[in-house]
């Protein structure tokens, strides 16, 4: 596949034909490749929630701004951040590289102790803004798996996180939403995906030395 002209492909969808549902194994991918996203450390301190539910969407619409592809996508993704970030989840991390790959503990300890203590140094508002770093590169991750897999997508911003966090009940797991990105198929007659793409030219956009 062409990476170039799946990229030229992808567009922020803005209405999907809501009678047609990711397969299974597409949906998988995209669990697949936030999970494989990199994030600072190798932390992951957010998490992916996929919601389906209609009734549950149709709730939410009106907490984002009533862009209707919330509902009409036929997944919406919801890329969320930890509250905060506590050194049980540095040690977790750290006690799975010692599972996964049998580093020995004289390796991990000082790079254990050195994260714990960078995150102790942080307020809990720095580590929220670090986590939501985290956050954006998954979103650009998954976009980019979206243009190469043929699923459409759109990367919202524009929503209420608080109101996003009651009906979905993220502070009983410790989560914020942070950024949105329903996934599906596009409409046939969503005129934006005939638009032509506006960019610089590369001569602008990149600089070589």
């Amino acid at each position: 596949m062409n990476t170039i002209k799946q990229l030229q492909w992808r567009y922020a969808t803005k209405k999907f034909d809501s009678t047609k549902k990711l397969p299974i194994d597409k949906l998988n991918i995209l669990k697949e490749a936030f999970n494989l996203t990199a994030t600072s450390f190798g932390l992951q301190t957010i998490k992916l929630l996929v919601v389906e539910n209609i009734a549950l969407r149709e709730t939410l619409v009106a907490h984002s701004f009533y862009q209707k592809q919330v509902l009409e996508a036929s997944h919406l993704l919801v890329i969320c951040i930890q509250e905060n970030v506590i050194k049980t989840d540095v040690v977790d991390y750290y006690n799975n590289i010692k599972k996964i790959r049998n580093t020995s503990e004289t390796i991990l300890k000082p790079y254990r102790e050195d994260l714990i203590k960078m995150m102790e140094k942080m307020t809990i508002e720095e580590r929220q803004k670090w986590s939501t770093n985290q956050a954006y590169i998954a979103l650009g991750n998954l976009m980019t798996v979206c243009a190469m897999e043929g699923i459409d997508s759109c990367p919202m911003e524009g929503f209420l996180p608080k109101k996003f966090d009651e009906v979905l009940e993220l502070n009983k797991i410790g989560l914020k939403s942070v950024l949105l990105l329903p996934v599906g198929y596009r409409a046939d007659d969503d005129m934006f995906s005939t638009f032509k793409k506006v960019r610089k030219p590369l001569e602008e956009a990149i600089i070589e030395i």
